[in-house]
């Protein structure tokens, strides 16, 4: 196994510049802003907040209302923040405690836990590769894991200091899964389907995936020319995400970035390409990125619902799609659409250089 540089050890190295490699491209840099001046704004769209507090409401009528709000929000910006959601703050907390636990071990600690990805041993504590031919890396290193259900994790690969990890963990993952079903419901009626469409199509309690990737975001001395993570969609179907309320989402709406405010307590949640094309483009996987800071080390816990990778089609669904609104996006397995926005891009890219 070669040996990876994490951003951690290079950030506590002393250097006052940052690498080439985690330079970003002279078009991308111009809009890459101080993170804490961008999140004071108060001007322009602001990401929307969403109550959940009646999502299962007795009364039809209030019920409708949050479910149409919901829907408003995933029509228009496809990200949210969550509140009265149904998870207990004291949970959320000491899933946070043992994430910033684990990542306050050393790094040689922390390599004991070292994912593989030439091999396919995706779990693990891991930083970005280059994957492309520029070898462009992103600020951040991370621990990803598949977290529910239980009957597929690998539990030999989850941290085992702190103590708290693995039950924190578990205990969220199965309280996330819960709200997931909600969330799915809420989703189906806004498209004017049954209840329970949305969960079946994307696997159901059996086959749904929850995979949790913790992003540890260093201290960065020259913020202003790098990313913690590069502008991309989701490829789950909904993503679930806490942070340690340092602000560093952006997320390009109508044209421009714009930052996430830090909302206490709060879950942001991003519809994911799965849904994107199941609802045939009417709900939105929008673009995002990270930004990185001098001051402050940034740390989320994102928790991705993927449906199977090969064992369901994933396509517009046939009341999405009409004479006015054609199907938008092929049939592709979870797997295939991985597959292709990796290297469709770089198809697409070698094709038109052909025909030139």
């Amino acid at each position: 196994m070669v040996a990876v540089e994490r951003v951690e050890s290079l950030a506590k190295s002393g250097i006052i510049s940052i690498p080439k490699e985690y330079i970003r491209p002279k078009e991308e840099l111009e809009s890459i802003n101080d993170v804490f001046l961008e999140e004071k704004k108060e001007d322009g769209p602001q990401v929307p907040t969403i109550d959940l507090q009646n999502i299962e409401s007795d009364d039809e009528k209030i019920r409708e209302t949050c479910i149409e709000e919901l829907k408003k929000a995933a029509l228009d910006w496809g990200v949210m923040h969550l509140i009265n959601h149904g998870i207990s703050v004291d949970l959320m907390e000491r899933v946070k405690k043992a994430g910033e636990e684990f990542f306050g071990l050393s790094v040689e600690e922390k390599e004991k836990y070292a994912n593989d990805q030439a091999t396919g041993k995706i779990q693990g504590y891991g930083s970005k590769l280059a994957n492309n031919a520029c070898g462009q890396l992103e600020w951040e290193d991370y621990f990803f894991h598949l977290v529910y259900p239980e009957d597929k994790r690998d539990l030999s690969l989850w941290p085992k200091t702190p103590t708290d990890y693995i039950e924190a963990t578990s205990e969220y993952a199965k309280c996330l899964r819960l709200l997931a079903t909600k969330v799915f419901k809420a989703l189906s009626i806004g498209l004017g389907l049954e209840p329970d469409r949305l969960e079946k199509e994307v696997g159901g309690l059996e086959e749904l995936l929850l995979q949790m990737k913790i992003n540890y975001y260093p201290k960065c001395p020259q913020p202003e020319l790098a990313l913690g993570v590069e502008a991309h969609t989701d490829v789950s179907a909904l993503t679930f995400i806490l942070h340690n309320m340092v602000p560093g989402l952006q997320l390009f709406y109508e044209g421009k970035w714009v930052t996430a405010k830090c909302v206490p307590d709060s879950i942001v949640m991003h519809i994911g390409d799965t849904l994107e094309i199941l609802s045939n483009g009417k709900y939105k996987s929008i673009l995002h990125r990270g930004l990185v800071n001098k001051e402050k080390v940034r740390i989320s816990w994102a928790v991705f619902c993927e449906p199977p990778k090969d064992k369901i089609v994933l396509k517009p669904l046939p009341e999405m799609v009409s004479v006015e609104s054609p199907a938008k996006f092929p049939p592709r397995t979870f797997a295939q659409h991985i597959e292709h926005k990796l290297f469709g891009k770089e198809q697409e890219e070698l094709v038109s250089e052909k025909k030139d």
